[in-house]
């Protein structure tokens, strides 16, 4: 060829791929079943969401593309078909064992349009094939199969799963975490071997990659589960600031209270303790003037003993209150005496010396150990600690609140009885 001639044709592609063959027409009767059978799998019950119309059309176009690739005779082709749109219609009777359903059904509608026996037969020996537990013996049967499980193969394959996976939790009541059913796909992956020569040839490579992906997946799943656990299980060499400070306040706080709420205890106690004192010294002196040698003035003025009758309870009181509330108290845990191995129970607070005193060394430096490998129990002692804290604190200021009122209703109570003594007397 002249070299003018060259440089006037047109470049061809370095690797043009050959174009695919048309797709060949479906029959009258596949046209019928599929119009037959998609109201009806518009009706299947909800807690379906993979056995659905929409996996039904996906498997005959599966099965269409199979048969194509397989140069099938048209009444093969259309067998095949039509057991494709059948296969899953026995979910509206039954689940485990739809299969058998859907034969029935099926036998029914094609001896209602006159099909050969024969080819009845071969049909429901295909929906047959379908069935876990039945084997594929005809390369029509394996046809079928591979078509149903072709969802192992696709782009979108781990969508489908979960399709399946929110099915049996929704029908059959089967929870799975999400590590365990991405092994469990897997596993079931790995045990597949696809069976038709049209079936190995479209979905073997394919297949070969969504496991590998499948893998891929599972070792980043594991990588982020082991990083997500030894954060959980750090330690706090680099603790975050916001909760040490919050952490820090709160203590701080506690301890200021549990100081203000003893001095004011204390200023109760110093205080009635005096009123007692000059009440009890008074009344020692005017018992002594009672004596036979004594004078007997104080009994001709008995009233005068309700105004201070009524100042020694208010300060007797009001002293008990106020020495309950200083005093030192410990929250006991009579559980923990009898169980003091459980160092690590949430309600068990190694930081505080009222609880892990009653723990065995070897307990309690266990418990200690766990606790600071593990960031959350170590805040979660920290929690507890403050709550008991705060409890101590309530009590405190509970005691208080009651002495106080004791008081002050006792210094009126004193002052109003003395005042109507006077009133009285004049």
């Amino acid at each position: 060829m002249p070299a003018e001639a060259l440089a006037a044709a047109p470049e061809l592609p370095a690797a043009a791929k050959p174009p695919k063959p048309p797709k060949s027409e479906v029959s009258v009767l596949v046209q019928q079943a599929e119009a037959f059978v998609e109201p009806l799998l518009t009706a299947l019950d909800p807690r379906l969401t993979y056995h659905t119309l929409a996996h039904t059309a996906y498997v005959a176009k599966q099965a269409h593309a199979l048969a194509d690739a397989a140069q099938l005779p048209a009444p093969d082709a259309e067998a095949l078909l039509i057991a494709a749109w059948f296969h899953d219609l026995g979910y509206l009777d039954a689940y485990d064992g739809h299969e058998y359903k859907s034969m029935a059904r099926a036998e029914a509608w094609l001896k209602d349009k006159g099909y050969a026996p024969a080819r009845i037969e071969l049909i429901k020996n295909m929906i047959r094939a379908t069935h876990r537990n039945e084997p594929a013996s005809t390369e029509l049967e394996k046809m079928l199969s591979d078509a149903d499980m072709s969802n192992l193969a696709a782009d979108d394959y781990r969508s489908r799963a979960e399709l399946i996976r929110t099915e049996w939790e929704l029908a059959l009541d089967k929870s799975y975490t999400t590590p365990d059913w991405a092994e469990l796909q897997l596993n079931f992956m790995l045990a597949h071997k696809y069976q038709s020569a049209a079936g190995k040839e479209r979905y073997k490579k394919a297949l070969k990659a969504n496991i590998e992906d499948q893998r891929h997946y599972l070792k980043k799943a594991a990588k982020k589960a082991k990083k997500k656990a030894k954060q959980e299980t750090g330690t706090l060499a680099e603790p975050k600031r916001g909760i040490e400070t919050m952490f820090r306040t709160m203590y701080s706080n506690h301890m200021k209270l549990s100081d203000m709420a003893d001095k004011k205890a204390g200023m109760m106690i110093q205080l009635n303790a005096v009123i007692l004192s000059i009440i009890i010294t008074y009344l020692g002196a005017k018992s002594s003037i009672l004596a036979p040698t004594g004078s007997a003035s104080f009994t001709r003025n008995p009233i005068l003993a309700v105004p201070m009758a009524v100042l020694l309870i208010t300060a007797l009181g009001s002293v008990t209150t106020a020495i309950l509330s200083a005093q030192p108290d410990v929250t006991s845990f009579k559980w923990l005496k009898k169980n003091p191995e459980i160092a690590s129970n949430r309600r068990v607070n190694l930081l505080f010396f009222g609880q892990f005193t009653k723990l065995s060394l070897q307990h309690f430096q266990e418990g200690m150990r766990d606790l600071m490998r593990q960031k959350d129990a170590l805040y979660n002692n920290m929690v507890t600690d403050v709550y008991y804290l705060g409890e101590v604190l309530d009590r405190k200021y509970k005691l208080l609140r009651v002495s106080y009122s004791i008081f002050m209703v006792g210094l009126i109570l004193t002052a109003l009885s003395f005042g109507i003594v006077l009133a009285y007397k004049m």
